[in-house]
């Protein structure tokens, strides 16, 4: 008979491809996937702990497999990521759900499997957190969920030590693989049919290889096949004309990127330690506009940030408005335990951050909508991405992230179709196919 396994995943595109190398782990020990925790033999919960919502979120669902484990005795629950990465909370954890089998670390995912074989040969709960992060496993063999997207790791950990941010902490350092093992992986997915490559790390542009980032984006740009190559995060006291070049002369790179500058006011990123000023940043945009004109930038935007004034709350608005983001991701503060931001005085009340935010996703919203309306009457590349049977609609995006929904009579899942767009809504398009 089959076992069966759930993963519930939190956080970032990290995390999405940690759990389809979670996935890959249980697939060789003989475990297929289902869709409800209720019909698994083991549920894998892999944490996020960058803001509290996160954490609260996996605390209560974990919390509602109490009820389920005291029927299924022998289901196995784990919790990993990087939730338990952080000092004392694995110790937090098994005190507070003590029907957790295996908690374990950002460091250990790899270790998955002996750990549930350790597991399996006693009844008190396994507990392994790593506190160095040692060497790259390049041993990962990933069931990836994503396709056509691929997500590729070429790098591991941050060294920046922003004060709002836990990623130092239980990420740990930098560390980069090897270029070749990169390529040739990324070579192996092109031959496998995926039409996405893209490139994580904390901070991608930080790649220290062989090659440089730009360098090692430019080799896999070079190889043959119909593709994209996509990277996420790059901060932007790295972003280099080196890279911008890179960008402008090779056609499989989307001409889209995430660059997060999280405020746009000088004192607040200095309190943050971006390590770079709002006009500095402004100026590496204008670089990339004046070589990519059409080039699509995302963001991340922080707001509420211990001593944000109004007046710098004004400055990110500006900011905005200046850079015309395609999109963005907004987020109130969330004090994060272990930080230096989280001894901040001057602590913004939630009232002033809740009016904050609400104005900003409203200009960065309308900025969307507008960019959104001059897409009607174009003729674009979509990737298809997948069907989405409630609405009997195909969808994908093209190259600058926009989504686009459409109808087909062939199953188009994986393929680069032409669409023109009749409809605007918000962040997404829709149309018709066209030859």
């Amino acid at each position: 008979m089959n076992k069966f396994y759930h993963i519930v995943t939190y956080g970032c595109q990290m995390n999405v491809h940690e759990s389809e190398k979670i996935a890959g782990i249980l697939s060789d020990m003989g475990y297929v996937s289902c869709e409800e925790p209720e019909n698994a033999d083991i549920v894998v919960f892999n944490t996020c702990c960058i803001r509290e919502n996160a954490e609260n979120h996996a605390f209560g669902n974990i919390g509602m497999l109490k009820k389920l484990k005291s029927v299924k005795k022998d289901m196995i629950i784990a919790v990993g990521g990087c939730l338990p990465q952080q000092i004392n909370k694995a110790e937090n954890l098994h005190e507070k759900f003590p029907y957790v089998d295996i908690i374990f670390g950002t460091h250990n995912l790899h270790e998955l499997r002996r750990l549930i074989e350790l597991k399996q040969g006693r009844k008190k709960t396994v507990i392994e957190i790593e506190d160095s992060e040692g060497e790259i496993c390049e041993d990962d063999r990933p069931l990836r969920t994503s396709y056509p997207n691929a997500w590729v790791n070429i790098m591991y950990g941050c060294n920046n030590f922003c004060s709002y941010c836990i990623v130092p902490y239980v990420r740990g350092r930098e560390r980069s693989r090897d270029s070749k093992k990169i390529i040739e992986e990324v070579k192996g997915l092109i031959k496998e049919g995926y039409k996405e490559i893209t490139l994580l790390g904390q901070n991608v542009n930080s790649y220290r290889g062989e090659l440089t980032f730009p360098r090692l984006l430019e080799k896999i740009a070079q190889l043959d096949g119909k593709f994209r190559v996509r990277f996420m995060t790059s901060h932007p006291k790295d972003f280099s004309p080196e890279l911008i070049d890179v960008m402008a002369r090779y056609p499989k790179i989307c001409n889209c990127l995430h660059l997060p500058v999280q405020s746009g006011s000088d004192s607040i990123l200095k309190a943050m330690n971006r390590k770079y000023t709002a006009e500095e940043y402004l100026k590496k945009v204008e670089a990339l506009k004046k070589s990519i004109p059409d080039c699509a930038i995302t963001t991340d935007l922080i707001v509420g940030f211990p001593g944000e004034t109004d007046e710098d709350f004004k400055a990110t608005e500006e900011l905005v408005k200046k850079v015309g983001y395609a999109s963005a991701f907004t987020f109130v503060y969330s004090k994060r335990d272990g930080t230096v931001a989280a001894k901040m005085e001057n602590q913004v009340p939630e009232e002033v951050s809740k009016r904050r935010i609400i104005e900003l996703v409203e200009l960065v919203n309308s900025q969307t909508r507008v960019l959104s309306a001059t897409y009607i009457g174009k003729t674009i590349e979509i990737l298809c991405e997948d069907y989405d049977p409630k609405r009997g609609l195909y969808l994908g995006r093209d190259e600058y992230g926009r989504m686009g929904y459409f109808e087909s009579d062939e199953d188009v899942v994986g393929q680069f179709v032409m669409m023109k767009v009749e409809q605007a809504n918000g962040v997404s398009l829709s149309g018709r196919l066209v030859v």
